[in-house]
């Protein structure tokens, strides 16, 4: 079985080999491409099985560069890495297409949590065309966040949210401010509201 691929696309090059080593350190069969923009990203000729990308690049920025990335490889789920968690940065990330946002603030283990589990998920069908991202729902939810959401709407903390799925609490909280910020509310209360008015949960 051929190594999964990952595109690692950053400016900063101390950060690039600290993510390459600590996926090598932890997934096995693991193959790092590292760019420096999204320039650079373009010239790979192999397809990865995952693109974990910076939104603050030299050159074409992230956000921007999203859609080439897509064009390119629609089938291969985009990780956004920033330094920027605000929920502006989140929602337009989620917006343009991104499978999961993690902060670069966040520990070690949240990261690779989140990389494991995008690439966990089933590949997109080649038969279809390929959905707006390949972790997408129909309510436009990543499938791990609508089960969030719906534990969110029993009332439980993040904490306790963990615990029943298996996640670190702040991968919960990641998830959690995404789906505020998919559903334009500023709170959990309000979360709760616009998603049992949407339909989204029973």
């Amino acid at each position: 079985m051929p190594p999964t691929r990952v595109l690692l696309i950053d400016d900063h090059a101390m950060f690039r080999t600290g993510l390459h080593l600590l996926l090598r350190s932890v997934l096995n069969d693991l193959e790092v491409l590292k760019a420096g923009s999204i320039e650079e990203a373009l010239q790979q000729v192999a397809p990865p099985q995952l693109i974990l990308l910076d939104v603050r690049l030299q050159g074409l920025n992230g956000l921007d560069g999203m859609a080439l990335l897509q064009r390119r490889w629609a089938k291969t789920p985009i990780v956004v890495l920033t330094a920027d968690p605000s929920p502006d940065a989140m929602r337009m990330a989620m917006e343009q297409g991104a499978s999961a946002f993690v902060s670069k603030e966040q520990t070690a283990d949240d990261i690779l949590s989140v990389v494991k589990q995008v690439l966990a998920l089933p590949p997109a069908g080649g038969a279809s065309p390929p959905a707006p991202t390949v972790s997408q729902t129909p309510s436009g939810l990543t499938p791990r966040q609508c089960e969030v959401l719906d534990q969110l709407c029993q009332g439980l903390t993040n904490k306790a949210i963990g615990r029943k799925l298996g996640l670190a609490e702040n991968t919960v909280r990641v998830h959690v401010q995404a789906i505020l910020a998919h559903l334009g509310v500023s709170n959990r209360s309000e979360a709760v509201f616009a998603a049992r008015r949407k339909g989204l949960v029973g």
